[in-house]
Order: structure tokens, then sequence, then C-alpha cells
């Protein structure tokens, strides 16, 4: 990590622009991160036994992050795949199987038992729920199937941790917070960097007017990562161990190929909305949290452009994107592809300032107000890790999380919406409170996707 201040100030003619990176940790603890030894973690007892739906990439760090905390017990981990290489890195081996294997080495270690075998794995997210000794899951999957485990999770009494984007679509996201509320269960979304704290100083600067009344917010999200195949391509066989049948679930039956799967489902409209919903889920919820508009949204969505891959590839999500959303009180947001795949910038009548998720090297004048509150310009928690704990406090205080359901509802829809313009190539208008698309059949038929038998029911 860059030891330099991660700020700088330079002079716009009568604006100031400061300029912030969050890098991942913390100088200082935030008053919601509170200490394990609070609660007394160290006694079984008082545990909070959590079970890890999902563990591929992301899944696999989400489970370490629990694994950190005293007061937790990882009690079984979930996971369609068995275990096999595929994910974003070539010399990742994740699944099933590695991940118990973890977390019983976790344990071992921490207990001085060599032979520690406390973990259950299971293939059906189902069987998990129905566990009457599991108080909280992750759930770290493809978008596809967020809704359908949320609202089950809900129902069955566990508290979630749900990975960002929280939905596939406007619809179900809505869903889901109406399932989270009637059944009073906590949930917190994985926008993580709400959970850093230059992010969370940057965004209240915005609200307390430190900017002025702001104009103009820019966010980022990223070009692909990654390269599937074009026109012409061939179905493979499925690999041994993997239940191919139940990682497509409620999505449309369709043929198996290597890239369709895993890390890679992230390209495909039936399981994900592209990196619109991936780094959008990061940026949009920041300029949704800077901007005060946690329950809201934009009130117009104008199509700017985009790329795509030729017809009949296998990755059919767009390679680059740019919409501009306008709010009912004029403030105007465009979302665009760059080079910085997480970022946003506010633009007010007083000054800006910008935040990105990854470092940068500092200028020759730091920003002295952040400089301030972080003097060394790097911290010891990263934003994941605080996340977690975050939940972890919530499901223990009952209180909402920072990324509660309602908000990671709203940042999601803001990306959707940008999607539905995008793919219909054209401008539609919004109610953010209705959430519909006024007179517009053809955009309200995108609020909700098709669910496969026996997940329609």
């Amino acid at each position: 990590m860059a030891k330099n201040s991660p700020t700088s100030q330079v002079r716009y003619g009568r604006r100031r622009f400061l300029n912030v990176a969050a890098a991942g940790a913390a100088s200082a603890a935030l008053p919601w991160i509170v200490p394990s030894s609070v609660f007394g973690a160290k006694a079984p007892s008082n545990r909070i036994q959590v079970a890890c739906i999902g563990t591929g990439n992301q899944g696999s760090g989400i489970l370490k992050r629990f694994l950190e905390n005293d007061d937790v017990q990882v009690v079984a981990v979930c996971d369609v795949n068995t275990a096999s290489h595929g994910y974003r890195d070539d010399d990742q081996f994740l699944g099933r199987e590695p991940a118990r294997k973890a977390v019983d080495a976790h344990y071992g270690e921490k207990t001085g038992t060599a032979a520690y075998q406390g973990c259950r794995a299971y293939v059906d997210f189902r069987e998990v729920l129905a566990c009457g000794d599991v108080e909280a899951v992750t759930i770290v999957v493809p978008d596809h199937w967020h809704a359908i485990m949320t609202i089950r999770a809900a129902e069955a009494g566990k508290d979630i941790y749900c990975e960002k984007p929280l939905s596939l679509t406007i619809g179900q996201g809505r869903a889901m917070v109406e399932a989270v509320g009637k059944h009073k269960r906590i949930l917190q979304t994985g926008s993580m960097e709400r959970s850093n704290p230059l992010n969370r100083y940057v965004c209240q600067l915005v609200r307390d007017g430190k900017i002025g009344e702001v104009k103009r917010v820019t966010t980022n999200v990223g070009y692909n990562n990654k390269v599937g195949p074009g026109p012409g391509w061939k179905p493979m066989p499925v690999p041994a161990g993997f239940d191919y049948d139940r990682w497509l679930g409620p999505a449309p039956d369709a043929p198996y190929h290597k890239d369709r799967c895993l890390y890679r489902f992230r390209f495909n409209y039936d399981y994900s909305g592209g990196q619109v919903t991936n780094y959008g889920a990061h940026s949009n919820d920041l300029a949704q949290w800077g901007l005060g508009m946690d329950g809201s949204g934009p009130v117009e969505i104008e199509y700017v452009g985009a790329t795509w891959l030729p017809e009949g590839s296998l990755f059919n999500t767009a390679l680059t994107t740019e919409f501009r959303c306008r709010y009912e009180n004029g403030v105007e947001l465009l979302c665009k592809t760059n080079e910085r795949p997480v970022g946003v910038r506010f633009e007010g009548t007083e000054g800006m300032v910008e935040t990105t998720a990854y470092p940068w090297k500092a200028r020759s004048e730091p920003a002295t107000l952040i400089a301030s509150q972080f003097p060394s310009g790097g911290i010891r928690l990263d934003a994941t890790s605080a996340h977690v704990r975050n939940f972890l406090d919530c499901v223990r205080s009952r209180q909402e999380p920072v990324a509660a359901v309602e908000i990671g509802h709203r940042s999601a829809s803001l990306c959707h919406l940008g999607n539905v313009a995008i793919r219909l190539g054209r401008n539609v208008r919004w109610d953010p409170k209705q959430e519909c698309f006024p007179g517009d059949e053809e955009a309200n038929a995108m609020l909700t996707s098709p669910l496969r038998a026996p997940w329609n029911g």
C-alpha cells in the first residue's frame, strides 16, 4: 500500500478540488466499528453461527473476513462446485471443499487441534437454511440467485450478508426489501466502500454543504476484465464435481461453457448487469450516499452510448457504457466506462470533491481537510473487514447496518436504470416512488425477469 498522502488540493478558479483515494485501510476506527471483546466473543455460547453460501473468488475473501472475528463460528459452507480452477486468477483453486478445509484449518490452528473437522459442507443452499444452528448467512453467488436465496433466508429467520449488486432486477430488489422487513432480519449489502472512512468522510463533506450546492456528479465503471468466445462458440462437457443445473437455477436453460460460469458470469445479462452493476454498485452507491438519495433515485435516464461484442458472442453485456441521470432537484449524474473502475466526483457551487477506491500518487499540496482527519494517509483495517464487522455488530444490536437492504436496493436500481436505457438504446423516465417507468410498457417489462422452474413457483 502506498505510504504517500492519498489527497491533494489544487485551485480551479474560485473552486476547490479535493482528490481522495480510499486505498483500503483506516487510520481510526469509526464509531460503528466495535471491538469484538465488548461482547465476550471468546465464549463459544456467545459466537454468531455463520454459514457461507458461495465460496468462489469473492466468497472465499468474505469467508476469511468472518474468520477474523473471534465472536463468529463458521459452521458450514455451501457451493455447487466441489473444487476447481477457473475463477478470476488462474492459480485460484476454490469451491466447496477448499473452503471447508480452510475453515477447519483455521479453527484447528486456533484450538491446537490438528484434526479439527467442525465445518459442514453442502451443495444445496436450502439445506443450509434448514440448519437450526445457523444464525446468519453470507450470500456471495451470481446475481441471478441473490433474490431467491435472500428471501428464503429471511423466511428461515437468518440474518444476511449479501454481495452487491443486491439484485438482478429492480423488481427482485423490492421483493428482497419486503421480505427482510417482514421477517425483521438484518441485511448488509456488500457495498464495502461505504465502510471506508475516506469515502465516508467525502460523502459527509458533500452532505454538509462543504462544496456548496451540488450540481453534477460523475461516476465510473470499469472495462471488461475477461474475454469470452465470439460467435460460433461450442458447448463444452460439464466438469466433474460441478452441479451446472443447480448453478443455472432460475436462469434460462443454456448449454455449458466454462466462460459462462464462476467468475465470468458477470458478462452475461442472464446472470448479471455487466460492469454497470459490478463496479457501478460501488461508484453509484457512493453517489447516492453523498446526494442524500439512499431512499430514492433519478427521474430521467438518458442513453448516451454503448459498444458491444458481435452478436452471438457468449459475453453479451455492453463493453463500454455511458448514461446520464437527472434527479428531481436538478442534479445531474453521468456514469461512464473509465480506466479507473470505481470512483465518484461531486461538483458543487463552491468546489469539487472526488473519491476513488484505488490508490494513486499524491499531488504536491495535501488537502488540509482530509489530511487533518487521516494524517498518516493510510489505515489499518481494510474496508471489507470493517463492513463485515459492522454487519456482525448489527446482528447483535439489531440496528440498521451501513448498507441496509433499502440502500442496497436503491443503489442497484440506479445501475439497473442505466442498463435499461442502454439496452433499449433510448431515454427513459422513472418514478422513484412508484418504482416504474410511467407509460412505458417496454421498459416496465424489464423490471423483472422470468424464472425457470421450479424456482418460478
